[in-house]
């Protein structure tokens, strides 16, 4: 596929990562010639410096024959205008934009192709409050991913001692919980990968990856953490679009406290926020601040302004003062691998949050939703079977019968309301929303592939 890419940040250097390793042809346009420089020196891809609402840039980036365009550079403006000359300079089949104002988000009329010719809007904020509202909601995981609406969730989990399943092998969690059916997909165990059979011993601080349907999740993370401890009390060190968004989708669920230090925002915070909700104007890198707001007393802090250092310095201040649990919003993708797991419980990347949305709309087939699982090592598509035993490689097929590339493997069928953990004998189903695992991103194109329909089906 060929791809071209507006925007050299965080953002679209993760999206060129992730897609010139499975072979397509990217060019990537960018008004910083430096900065694209040291991307083509560690990618295979083609660079064109200039400004991409342009025509003649996008002309020069062969626009005139991609397959796609992704708009993800700073200005919402800019998305908005290369994907309009595209479409209709260039006619490029499916444009996607990078979209942060609500002002655009909450007007599709303007996108389609009576507007800018937007096919698909990408909203980081978006992205990252709904990742942050799922940890709320199981706040003992590392990650939570939802699939087939929500009706299955893929969880990682740190085990801690003296929980029911550790120091105990896999297969022993059919005898803990014989009503649920859950599925052990991989293990993290000090910086490495361990592929999880029967016997395998589940040790204190592993990271577990686990699939179940979701109304089992909670039973699960019971037999890893002794305990399910929910949430009441929430901080929010930042009212940026991230901080406004997350407390106005929770406050009527918990006790909310924002932090920010601009009072002129301060004010437009409390005017749209509930008025249960607590607005403090200060720094939440303030230590007298946050004990004087009984950080000690929360039961989850998390630090979302737009400087990971104020966010880091925050969340590691709120959790030596007794805050329970802690979240940080990283930026750079190696400052949140450092932190993470230390005395910061989880540290978020918002371009490897919205990686998988964008994924989402790249992948061949009718795949409903990717997303990438801990440390970037294992991906997960959501793909729909569609056609009959002739037009489809697997509608009729039992799961052991399919040529799924090794390293690849389904994890569950879900069949209208029903979630079915994928063994060897279950038969796929037209209709079916298949979840399925790979291992490495090399073998996602083969595994697209099997879930094409052949041309008879039309």
């Amino acid at each position: 596929m060929k791809i071209v890419i507006l925007g050299a940040g965080r953002v679209g250097t993760s999206v060129a990562e992730n897609l010139v390793s499975e072979h397509n042809d990217i060019t990537v346009i960018d008004t910083d010639a430096n900065r694209l420089a040291e991307l083509q020196e560690r990618l295979d891809l083609m660079r064109v410096v200039g400004n991409g609402t342009h025509i003649t840039v996008l002309g020069e980036a062969g626009a005139a024959d991609a397959d796609m365009l992704i708009a993800c550079a700073t200005a919402d403006e800019t998305n908005l205008v290369a994907c309009k000359i595209a479409k209709q300079v260039y006619n490029v089949p499916r444009c996607i934009a990078r979209i942060r104002s609500r002002e655009f988000i909450d007007r599709p009329e303007l996108m389609g192709s009576d507007g800018f010719g937007v096919d698909h809007v990408i909203s980081p904020e978006r992205s990252v409050t709904d990742y942050l509202e799922n940890l709320i909601e199981i706040p003992e995981a590392l990650q939570v991913v939802e699939f087939a609406g929500g009706k299955v969730s893929a969880v990682t989990v740190r085990a801690v001692a003296g929980s029911p399943l550790v120091q105990h092998p896999i297969h022993s969690l059919k005898e803990h919980l014989p009503r649920a059916d859950i599925r052990i997909i991989s293990i993290f165990r000090q910086n490495r990968l361990i592929e999880p059979e029967g016997d395998t011993m589940i040790l204190p601080g592993d990271e577990v990856l686990c699939l179940a349907a979701t109304r089992h999740v909670r039973d699960m993370i019971r037999e890893l953490r002794e305990r399910d401890r929910k949430v009441r009390r929430v901080m929010i060190a930042g009212g940026g679009n991230i901080g406004l968004r997350l407390a106005r989708q929770i406050s009527a669920g918990y006790e909310v406290k924002v932090i920010e230090q601009n009072r002129r925002r301060c004010e437009y915070l409390a005017s749209r926020l509930p008025s249960r909700t607590l607005v403090l104007n200060g720094d939440a890198t303030d230590e007298h601040l946050l004990e004087e707001e009984n950080v000690g007393e929360m039961d989850l802090f998390l630090s979302l302004t737009s400087d990971d250092e104020d966010n880091i310095m925050s969340a590691l201040l709120a959790k030596r003062l007794g805050a329970r649990r802690v979240i940080a919003l990283i930026g750079r993708k190696t400052y949140a691998e450092l932190m993470e797991g230390g005395r910061i419980d989880i540290a978020i990347s918002p371009s490897e949050t919205t990686i998988g949305e964008l994924l989402r709309h790249v992948r061949r087939g009718d795949v409903v939703a990717v997303h990438r699982l801990r440390h970037g090592v294992t991906e997960a598509l959501e793909a729909v079977a569609h056609g009959d035993a002739k037009s489809s490689r697997v509608i009729g097929r039992q799961v052991g019968d399919l040529a799924l590339p090794e390293g690849a493997f389904i994890g569950a069928v879900v069949r209208h309301d029903e979630v079915l953990m994928a063994h060897h004998d279950t038969v796929i189903e037209s209709g079916d929303h298949v979840i399925v695992f790979v291992a490495h991103q090399r073998l996602i194109a083969q595994v697209e592939k099997l879930f094409q329909v052949s041309v008879s089906f039309f």
